[in-house]
């Protein structure tokens, strides 16, 4: 990330909205917003499925929830965050992950530039490919600033995503036992 090329371009916005990047607020502001996108997109320089490199074999052939998530991401069409849940089912085929690695996943996706539906999506994939479940199901929920604090200003707007593969998708009976268990 090229920390000191950031703090130039946050500087010429600060210019280019009418305000003294030199005055005593904002005088570190491009320095701070740099080190903070490092941040925000430090999931550029990972690669998620790394973090599944690992995993457990058991013979455990019921669902694996993982509910309530926290994760907050940036919307790459505003570059405004977007922040909420993610909520995780799989049915293992021989094969578990350890607990936490199920967050750093949903973390690893998040901190990069993002939609949401993507972000769905590129969880679901993954652990589907890398845990070879028989099936997965990802439901996100998150509110987006661009849509709260800006543009149409409707605070309070959830927006609900679903990734649903395998048998938590073919299965009526299984589909209708993840979503169960991913509300609560």
């Amino acid at each position: 990330m090229d920390r000191e090329r950031i703090a130039r371009a946050v500087r010429e916005i600060l210019i280019s909205v009418g305000e003294n990047p030199d005055r005593e607020g904002l005088r570190d502001t491009p320095q701070r917003v740099a080190r903070m996108y490092e941040e925000l997109f430090s999931g550029l320089t990972e690669n998620p499925a790394d973090l599944l490199s690992t995993s457990f074999t058991e013979r455990y052939d019921e669902l694996v929830v993982l509910r309530d998530i926290s994760f907050n991401s940036i919307c790459e069409h505003h570059l405004m965050p977007f922040e909420g849940k993610a909520h995780i089912a799989y049915l293992p085929d021989g094969k578990v992950a350890g607990i936490s690695k199920l967050a750093r996943v949903v973390e690893a996706f998040a901190r990069r530039p993002q939609v949401q539906e993507r972000l769905t999506t590129q969880i679901a994939g993954l652990l589907m490919e890398r845990l070879e479940a028989k099936g997965v199901a990802v439901v996100i929920s998150a509110v987006h600033t661009c849509m709260t604090c800006r543009g149409v200003r409707k605070p309070g707007s959830v927006m609900i995503t679903s990734a649903v593969l395998g048998l938590c998708r073919s299965d009526p009976r299984t589909r209708a036992e993840v979503m169960s268990l991913l509300r609560g």
